[in-house]
């Protein structure tokens, strides 16, 4: 564990970082310097002999399911966590949102570390954790619940070692990062007219490597053709909403085609279906959901608007095949709109995140996802998503499963970060 290293050695690590991205030398000479801080170095410690409370809570926490929009229980009991820690004051919002407030000595500013409560498995998930030496397997154990866990042991490790520092830091347990949650936690922190953090430091994701500096924007889609339905023979001839349906997804696929070939990287699935009663029926509805992605949002704009006009001409279409009964219509629900962005490689926040993670012996990536980050980078607020550590996989599935291999770097990281970006204060006399 690289707790004290020495300023020359972490100067020698002037790496090159993802796309081409090379660390401030002022940023890792301040790295070490507040590591060499004697209240750090021991928060450093402390974080390592808490290894096995760590566990212990990510344990606790993933067992308490957390689906879309039924994260009122975890919230709960991470509220009661942040209060053991020895937060200021603890709340949580009219969205669901669990902050922990935890007062600077200026007051001016607000730094927000954060993790999610959802997961994306519904409440019927056994969320039961299975542990095989150092390995834990269960849905949701990393994605985000490990998170949770480093936003947690960071305000204990500060608190335990009488750390302050110049602004505010506000530790949150965001909802609704996840599906169709649509990050609507992260959101209503930064609404109209709210006073949101001044920058942001969301944990999500893997090791020390992957610095998340640029918001993947997408949006969501659900489409729903309504008819009379009726016979397959006997009302043969009345508009059918399946065929217009299959129609709408030919029309955008011919027409995103070219657009996702060449130029920022964008996607669309059609990814679920439904609808009909029987094979020997004509539905009364079909029904699709849709998901769209771009690196830009003007890109972004341009397949959304393919995507509209696919299902107005394929209602026209089928519309024009109709023998008998009245016109189908249809229905078009936006149900997700996540913005993208970037935070320029240049500001101080992506830069104490390269020079944290080189800190640690990291080669920092600069890459692009969409995490409770999109938000504040879409409004130009400094914002980056920093790894949980450890070791994790199958994240989304049941078989998902964490490794506790060096977990504490990722705490000391985050806590690194987090002092770097807030201001470590002076000791009071």
């Amino acid at each position: 564990m690289r707790t004290l290293p020495l300023l020359a050695g972490a100067l020698l690590a002037l790496a090159r970082f993802g796309a081409g991205q090379t660390a401030d030398p002022s940023y890792l000479e301040e790295a070490n310097r507040l590591a060499a801080e004697p209240r750090v170095a021991g928060a450093f410690r402390l974080l390592e002999e808490l290894d096995g409370w760590a566990l212990e809570r990510t344990i606790e926490l993933t067992e308490i399911p957390a689906p879309p929009f039924m994260e009122e229980v975890r919230g709960r009991r991470y509220a009661e966590l942040l209060a053991e820690a020895g937060a200021d004051s603890v709340w949580t919002d009219a969205e669901g949102n669990v902050i922990a407030l935890r007062r600077g000595r200026g007051g001016e500013r607000t730094v927000a570390l954060n993790g999610h409560l959802d997961t994306v498995f519904p409440p019927e998930t056994d969320v039961t954790v299975t542990q095989v030496g150092d390995t834990l397997f269960a849905p949701g154990v990393g994605d985000d619940t490990r998170g949770l866990v480093v936003v947690l042991a960071v305000l204990r490790a500060m608190e335990a070692e009488g750390i302050e520092t110049e602004d505010d830091i506000h530790f949150i347990g965001t909802v609704g990062e996840e599906g169709l949650g649509d990050l609507r936690g992260v959101k209503h922190i930064y609404r109209a007219g709210a006073d949101g953090p001044d920058e942001w430091i969301s944990v999500d994701g893997g090791g020390l490597d992957r610095i998340v500096s640029m918001g993947l924007g997408s949006v969501r889609y659900r489409v729903t053709f309504e008819g009379t339905g009726g016979h397959s023979w006997g009302a043969f001839g009345i508009v059918n909403p399946a065929h217009a349906l299959g129609r709408a997804i030919r029309n955008f696929q011919a027409a995103a085609d070219g657009l996702t070939r060449d130029g920022p990287p964008t996607s669309y699935n059609v990814g679920r279906l439904g609808g009909g009663a029987s094979v020997n029926a004509v539905p009364s509805e079909a029904w699709m959901e849709v998901d769209m992605r771009s690196e830009s949002p003007a890109n972004l704009e341009e397949i959304e608007g393919l995507f509209l006009s696919a299902v107005d001409t394929a209602l026209r279409e089928e519309n024009g095949l109709r023998r008998q009964g009245p016109a189908l219509a249809v229905r078009t629900e936006r149900i997700g709109f996540r913005p993208s962005g970037e935070t320029d490689p240049s500001t101080p926040l992506v830069q104490r995140a390269i020079a944290t993670a080189a800190f640690f012996g990291g080669e920092g990536e600069l890459a692009r996802s969409s995490t409770d980050a999109n938000t504040p980078i879409s409004l130009g607020v400094p914002a980056v998503t920093i790894g949980r550590g450890g070791i994790g996989a199958n994240a989304h599935g049941p078989g998902e499963y964490w490794v506790n291999v060096d977990g504490h770097i990722a705490m000391q990281r985050a806590l690194l970060l987090v002092l770097a970006t807030a201001g470590l204060a002076d000791p009071l006399p």
